[in-house]
């Protein structure tokens, strides 16, 4: 039950860095692919505020599942 707390807890912390700042992941695992772009289109950062938001649920879930089953 603990490793489900401490994943969801990553999960959230992740997720909430994703949806602020989908620029600096594009900077770590983007930008180094394209010669060409300076900066992520509209639609890697949609996506990527998309993850975020889907992570949190993940990791929220995963929080209160743990809790609700001790």
């Amino acid at each position: 039950m603990v490793w489900s707390m401490i994943w969801g807890i990553v999960f959230i912390a992740i997720g909430v860095f994703a949806f602020l700042k989908p620029e600096v992941i594009w900077k770590l695992t983007e930008q180094w692919k394209s010669s060409y772009a300076d900066e992520p289109s509209e639609l890697y950062r949609f996506s990527t505020k998309l993850g975020g938001v889907i992570l949190v649920g993940i990791g929220i879930a995963a929080v209160v599942l743990s809790l609700w089953w001790e």
